[in-house]
């Protein structure tokens, strides 16, 4: 069974996935925010929100990147002056995280930016409430 590259789901949505991050890229770059650094960033933000001072761990978990690049990254957002990273007094291993006031400022232009840029690129589907229930069976 031979398919053609326009009728492979995978191959059609390594194409969708690419050009949505194209999107989302170009709305972050402004901002100085990768679009890794974004989705560590609003997670953050998210579980703190919830009341939550979440470690390095469940962060990455919440985001569902690689722990280690999650670490990585996270530095990078404490050298940016946008989280506090310290060490959590229950294992000294950890560190919990929290949010800045310039990290919550940027959060606060950041997540309405790429909601905008999802909204425009997802405009063409008619069925958006299909398109949660599809994408969030895919995703976990």
């Amino acid at each position: 069974m031979s398919l053609e590259p326009d009728d492979s789901p995978g191959f059609l949505l390594w194409r969708a996935t690419l050009r949505w991050q194209r999107g989302i890229a170009a709305v972050l770059a402004p901002l100085d925010l990768t679009h890794v650094q974004f989705v560590l960033l609003a997670s953050t933000w998210w579980l703190n929100s919830q009341g939550k001072l979440p470690n390095q761990l469940s962060v990455a978990t919440h985001a569902d990147v690689d722990v280690k690049m999650a670490s990585q990254v996270l530095r990078k957002l404490q050298e940016k002056g946008l989280i506090e990273r310290e060490v959590d007094p229950a294992d000294t291993r950890a560190k919990r995280l929290r949010l800045t006031e310039r990290g919550l400022e940027l959060v606060r232009i950041a997540v309405p930016e790429v909601e905008r840029a999802d909204a425009e690129f997802f405009r063409a589907v008619p069925d958006h409430a299909a398109l949660i229930s599809t994408l969030r069976s895919l995703a976990l």
